[in-house]
């Protein structure tokens, strides 16, 4: 049977979740703790109750994130029709594509990028990226340059989603989306 949530953990994962909307929208800078538990719908004294900095709730939302990345990368590997690790990539590649594409997710870890340099942030998103990195790896099975290369291809489909590049008809466009497709 499983564990019952109490009432503060409950109200914790309403304030994650709303955490990720509300930074995605305004960023780390521009967004007030009054903000999120608005979005929430409880006061800012229980916010700060349950995380006791904005660098904290920031940090739950990108550990959130990046749980949610992962889990959904192996959906994605779990699809895949064949273990050849170039097909479990693939089908890992087109979930993530599909997670993106509800935005939340993908305006976050930008954001996320552009305050690195706060420690608490920085270390949450290094630590982030090598969970998720080590876990396409090992379920994968792909080498480590194919790894490297599904990553880079995957900040190139952010640059894409961010800009809203898809479906712009420019030279230069067409360039950086040959053949990618983002729903």
């Amino acid at each position: 049977m499983g564990k019952l949530l109490s009432t503060s953990d409950l109200r914790r994962d309403t304030v994650i979740d709303s955490a990720i909307r509300v930074f995605a929208r305004t960023g780390y800078l521009g967004t007030p703790i009054a903000a999120v538990a608005q979005h929430a719908k409880i006061s800012p004294a229980y916010v700060f109750k349950l995380f006791p900095s904005k660098e904290g709730l920031f940090v739950a939302a990108l550990e959130r994130a990046f749980a949610r990345i992962r889990s959904t990368l192996a959906e994605g590997a779990d699809r895949s029709a064949d273990a050849a690790p170039e097909l479990v990539l693939a089908a890992m590649g087109a979930a993530y594509a599909t997670l993106i594409a509800e935005r939340d997710l993908l305006m976050l870890q930008v954001h996320a990028l552009s305050v690195a340099d706060i420690p608490e942030i920085g270390a949450s998103f290094r630590a982030g990226l090598q969970l998720t990195v080590d876990f396409v790896h090992s379920r994968s099975g792909a080498s480590h340059e194919a790894v490297q290369r599904f990553f880079a291809y995957g900040q190139l489909c952010h640059l894409i989603a961010t800009l809203s590049l898809d479906g712009e008809q420019g030279g230069w466009t067409r360039t950086l989306t040959a053949g990618m497709h983002h729903p």
